[in-house]
């Protein structure tokens, strides 16, 4: 018998503009097409949890990656956590204390102790890049529309990344952690 697992998939660069349009009914298709089950999406913006026999976190990007792609039309990177990853990524941004806008950048490897001293170096008093594992909290000040400190910053530094919200985080957590 092989063990069924549960993971949470955050698809990149979806629903932006009229030509990377990724409704959830497709996304659903896609994973099940890639051999998943128990398939939910949370909002349009590519939050997906299922279930699978497979262990390897690259395999399963592979295959959703494939799948995604097959379904769409286009590339769709995709970082995938364990519930207990994005349960500590949730709870981990308790820590800071922060009372502005607060965003996660999702990253699909672990970065270097380099990368991370490079990103979080290139923050201000006004924003801040705190880094634990494969998530980036941005923490940005009131003039957060005019940030530097984004997901593209940190994709610079730190390769591929899809970036959610604070509230999105939490949200997911709660419901599939």
């Amino acid at each position: 018998m092989r063990l069924v697992a549960t993971r949470i998939g955050f698809l990149r660069a979806i629903n932006l503009g009229a030509k990377r349009k990724f409704p959830k009914a497709s996304i659903i298709a896609a994973v099940e097409a890639a051999g998943f089950t128990d398939v939910e999406t949370y909002i349009n913006t590519g939050n997906v949890r299922f279930d699978t026999t497979l262990r390897s976190r690259a395999k399963i990007e592979a295959a959703l990656e494939e799948a995604f792609a097959a379904e769409a039309g286009f590339a769709v990177p995709t970082v995938v956590f364990t519930p207990r990853e994005l349960k500590a990524i949730a709870e981990e941004a308790a820590s800071f204390g922060h009372s502005g806008r607060h965003y996660v950048s999702l990253l699909k490897q672990t970065p270097t102790a380099a990368a991370v001293r490079e990103v979080e170096e290139a923050g201000s008093a006004e924003e801040v890049a705190k880094v634990g594992g494969r998530a980036v909290h941005l923490l940005l000040g009131a003039n957060y529309h005019e940030a530097r400190l984004t997901n593209a910053a940190v994709e610079k530094h730190l390769g591929v990344a899809t970036n959610r919200n604070l509230t999105v985080i939490r949200e997911l957590a709660d419901r599939w952690c």
